[in-house]
């Protein structure tokens, strides 16, 4: 089979929150309780990032014709973060249900970035089938491989859609070839290699079997090999209750609420049931309400069946991957394995001289509270008190902790982070570190220059293959060596290469980090940047920031073009007098500075510098502001 994406766009109204989408179970007349396993289907849609696959959820959505409560048919429904919209990512999972052809078909739309493994990991243990998606043009990409081999270790049916079949240079046999070779490298079984296929154009909402984009009508081909080739749960609803949560919201007015699949039994609101945490505790608990997932909300239900997917409230100190089981027969479902962080930071109070001005919430208390909070509802973050009244947070990767920030710094969050670091282990006695697959696709003009910059950071190139005139090449190299690379990769390819990464495994530690080839240009005092000042720096290096800006003393302002430090006085005024000779002045430029963002910012600094971040400004700056004692120290071998 085949697939493409097609929808009719309806009259929607708009909704300010999404928790008030529940209101949809009013307006919309097709929702019913089905306890008839038949006409119910659990299907997860995964893909690499930037594949289409929050754009053919809106599709399935739309054709549907499930009330939405959106004014807006240009807008990703499924996109509701507002860093989400903004960078084009799916960064959390969420849930949808549709009624197609009387089966109500529960749809989990998972992150498609590595970072975010997390969440990919724990809903698919939701879903009985998943749809493979795939651009027509790129194949499957590292993230379609780590999806996959967890889709393929739960024994999911894979439909594989081909997106973005519209585009001028779709290469659909060799993406379909691709995607085969791929099932194989995975130890597929005979009958899983020889998936479906539907092939599609998400953004048209048109979907068919054959790859011939003129014959598609809408996206209901998609629905149709959902209903013929992802299996009904196979459940017993007479059996005692088990329920894996995999995901945790919070309710101002009904606490803590837990979603997650019912695997055996039913349950009922106002029932009573067994809480058994990740320590094999339990502890009787009531079941305060009971909601299934209608469009894009929820709606509140008396009794669910085994198989669905359902939200409950009651339960105050649950957490994702703990089981609610029959109080007559408490049996805990397997606890959801995670991969462990491989990066951590420090988190503190900011302690810079503008400390307090611009965030809402700047005190250890409130940054801590706010820090532990995460936890609940982000499985792969670790947090720990560290020794020095900051905090020490873990992640999987460096997309994984700047998301983290960036939503920190949005709610009226101000701190200052450190670099980002690996996490080492020790295994029998030998320290170990990880290691990253790369994976590159660069226009053979730039590989080159790719492969100089990758050898140079100890990068081993275990592939390489060149198809018209597209060099690809395979990486094994320490996380560690990674850093700072991405900026650097994306000037050397004028921004037309492709990056992904996937983590590898632990091997031992060279213990060789690699120091920044370039220094900083750090502010000489505090004031207000001056054009003047600026124009003599930037023949040094590169700066950060223009003129008019509030900096003070050790602030870092840009980065020069050699090893270490240089301190320059960025707010130097010109010496007035009463003397001025013809065009005096004409001559001189100021060159855009280079603005950096949070990521940009991560990733540039080194071992003595922070990065400040409050709701306004990430700024860049050394941990010692001034200069003489930072000198006095070193030589002393405090730092």
């Amino acid at each position: 089979m085949s697939l493409a994406a097609g929808a009719r766009f309806f009259c929607i109204r708009k909704v300010s929150d999404v928790s008030e989408v529940s209101k949809v179970s009013k307006v919309n007349k097709k929702m019913k309780d089905i306890r008839n396993m038949a006409n119910l289907r659990n299907v997860a849609i995964i893909a690499h990032v930037d594949h289409g696959k929050t754009t053919l959820v809106d599709a399935l959505l739309r054709q549907s014709q499930t009330h939405l409560l959106k004014e807006s048919p240009d807008t990703l429904i499924m996109d509701s973060n507002e860093l989400e919209r903004e960078r084009g990512i799916t960064i959390f999972s969420k849930n949808a249900s549709v009624i197609w052809k009387d089966t109500k078909i529960n749809i989990i739309d998972t992150p498609g970035h590595a970072d975010f493994g997390g969440e990919v990991e724990r809903v698919l243990s939701m879903a009985d089938g998943a749809l493979l998606l795939v651009d027509a043009k790129e194949g499957p990409m590292p993230q379609t491989r780590f999806v996959l081999k967890q889709a393929l270790s739960q024994k999911l049916k894979i439909i594989v859609v081909i997106n973005k079949i519209d585009k001028p240079d779709a290469r659909i046999p060799y993406v379909l070839d691709k995607i085969f070779d791929l099932f194989l490298e995975l130890g597929a079984d005979e009958e899983t290699a020889y998936f479906p296929t539907i092939y599609a154009s998400a953004k048209d909402g048109k979907a068919g079997k054959e790859a011939d984009l003129s014959q598609m009508q809408d996206i209901s081909p998609v629905f149709d090999a959902i209903l013929e080739f992802v299996p009904a749960p196979v459940v017993d609803p007479e059996k005692p209750l088990q329920m894996l949560v995999t995901s945790i919201s919070g309710d101002l007015h009904k606490g803590r609420i837990a979603t997650g699949k019912i695997h055996y039994g039913k349950i009922s609101a106002g029932q009573d049931v067994v809480h058994i945490n990740r320590d094999e505790e339990k502890k009787k608990c009531k079941i305060t309400s009971l909601y299934t997932y209608e469009g894009l909300g929820k709606r509140e239900a008396d009794m669910v069946e085994a198989g669905d997917i359902v939200a409950v409230s009651g339960i105050a100190d649950i957490t994702i991957g703990e089981t609610i089981a029959d109080p007559n027969d408490p049996v805990a479902l397997p606890i959801i394995g995670i991969e462990e962080p491989t990066i951590s930071m420090h988190f503190a109070v900011n302690t810079s001289p503008f400390a307090g001005k611009e965030g809402e919430f700047k005190t250890s208390r409130q940054i801590r509270e706010r820090l532990f909070r995460e936890l609940e509802t982000d499985v792969a973050l670790r947090v720990v008190d560290g020794p020095g009244g900051d905090w020490i947070v873990s992640g999987r990767g460096e997309l994984h902790l700047a998301i983290l920030i960036e939503r920190l710094r949005r709610e009226g969050y101000e701190f200052q982070v450190s670099r980002p670091q690996v996490i080492t282990k020790e295994i029998d006695g030998i320290r170990m570190t990880p290691y990253e697959r790369l994976f590159v696709e660069v226009p053979e003009i730039y590989s080159g220059s790719v492969m100089q910059k990758l050898g140079e950071r100890r990068g081993e190139l275990v592939d390489m293959k060149i198809e018209n005139g597209v060099c690809y090449l395979e990486f094994i190299i320490a996380t560690r060596d990674l850093f700072g690379y991405r900026s650097e990769f994306t000037a050397d390819t004028k921004g037309l290469g492709l990056m992904n990464s996937n983590f590898l495994e632990y091997r031992k530690d060279s213990g060789v980090a690699r120091a920044r080839e370039r220094g900083s240009i750090v502010a000489h005092e505090s004031g207000t940047t001056n054009l003047y000042g600026l124009t003599n720096a930037q023949e040094r290096g590169t700066l950060f920031i223009g003129p008019g800006v509030s900096i003070y003393k050790g602030q870092v302002v840009g980065q020069q073009g050699r090893v270490g430090d240089l301190v320059v006085n960025v707010c130097k005024t010109k010496h007035l007098s009463n003397m001025r000779s013809k065009g005096e002045g004409t001559s001189e430029h100021f060159d855009a500075p280079k603005i950096m963002g949070l990521e940009d910012a991560l990733e540039y600094i080194d071992d003595t510098e922070l990065v400040e971040v409050t709701p306004k400004n990430v700024r860049i700056r050394k941990i010692i502001l001034d200069e003489l004692e930072e000198r006095r120290k070193r030589s002393q071998g405090l730092i």
